[in-house]
């Protein structure tokens, strides 16, 4: 067996949880590490949300423009047949494919893999790492909790993904909250600065709060559209949601009246409406092609092709007949291509 030797280390308690903190060449971590993914991955201390992309990208760059952290890289020892060492003083690591789980630094640790495949030299760079063993998921998301809670905000209904058995009656409303915070706060958000939080200045926001919990508080509930396909985890269902409207989004945009009051999808109405659709309607036929992209939903729709609809087409109607109209017009969309009867074979 190949070890990586760490002749200097210190051994630390945090909370009742032991740990190892150490400099590691970076090129030592890359072989031994794995991402287990809470409700994606059944196994012990799964607490990881779902990669993203573009943040890996940017630290891609963020590193091969000469930069590196100085921050903490936290890790799990979990192989069984491999366990870390300790002879003459040193520390032995074991070098074992996919056998340290990451608490911390996911996102870090992807990134600097694509920055050593354009610059082998990162590989010898040092980063500081904080080696635990054998974590259960509760001290796994007791650490997660720790370090996303104190350090930087995360959503409140963060806690159901890690620990399911904690939902309560309300853990659907606390959720839809979350996701309307988000769709507000998050700069690629469709709906960036569009939603009128409690103690926002007059002017901003178009879609009121309320709006936006009623439309989804059903969906997300405990045997809802979204568990019922698999979209159980907070990730998954914002991202189920930004990618439908940003897809709606784009549409509006080629028209320049995306944040226009002449924009029905810039009204209660028009939030609520999308919201059935998406649930309703388009969610199995994203399940069918099995991808939530940005790109499936704008193939789905293509609604330029049957012209896009505007608050003037509705604005004789009352409220439950908006919603009505705007739903009617998603789902023409969806059914355009639907064939005549007598294509069908029966």
């Amino acid at each position: 067996m190949e070890y990586t030797n760490i002749k200097q280390y210190m051994e630390a308690d945090f909370c009742g949880i032991k740990a190892y903190i150490y400099m590691s060449k970076v090129k030592d971590i890359l072989p031994i590490y794995y991402v287990a993914v809470r409700g994606r991955d059944e196994i012990e201390g799964a607490v990881q949300r779902v990669l993203n992309k573009r943040r890996i990208a940017s630290i891609k760059n963020f590193v091969l423009d000469g930069n590196m952290f100085l921050n903490t890289f936290i890790l799990n020892w979990t192989d069984e047949n491999y366990p870390i060492q300790f002879k003459n003083g040193e520390m032995l690591i074991p070098i074992v494919s996919a056998a340290a789980q990451v608490i911390d630094g996911q996102h870090r640790l992807e990134g600097l893999k694509m920055a050593i495949e354009e610059n082998n030299e990162i590989g010898e760079q040092f980063i500081v790492v904080i080696m635990t063993e054998k974590l259960s998921t509760k001290d796994a998301a007791k650490i997660f909790l720790n370090i996303n809670t104190e350090q930087k905000p995360v959503p409140q209904s963060l806690v159901y993904d890690l620990f399911g058995e904690v939902k309560d009656k309300n853990s659907h409303i606390v959720r839809a909250t979350d996701i309307a915070n988000e769709l507000h706060s998050d700069i690629n958000s469709p709906y960036y600065q569009c939603i009128k939080l409690p103690g926002s200045s007059q002017g901003v926001g178009k879609i009121d709060l309320s709006t936006v919990v009623n439309s989804l508080k059903t969906y997300i509930d405990t045997d809802g559209v979204f568990e019922r396909y698999k979209l159980i985890d907070y990730e998954s269902q914002y991202k189920v949601i930004s990618n439908f409207f940003s897809a709606i989004k784009s549409f509006y945009v080629k028209e320049g009246c995306w944040l226009r009051t002449k924009n029905p999808f810039m009204s209660n109405a028009g939030f609520f409406s999308g919201i059935k659709f998406l649930c309703e309607d388009l969610i199995v036929k994203c399940v069918d092609k099995k991808s939530f992209e940005k790109s499936t939903m704008i193939e789905l729709l293509k609604l330029d092709e049957i012209g896009l609809l505007y608050r003037d087409d509705i604005k004789n109607k009352q409220g439950k007949e908006q919603r009505n109209e705007i739903y009617k017009f998603l789902q023409n969309a969806l059914l355009r291509e639907v064939p005549n009867k007598d294509e069908y074979k029966f």
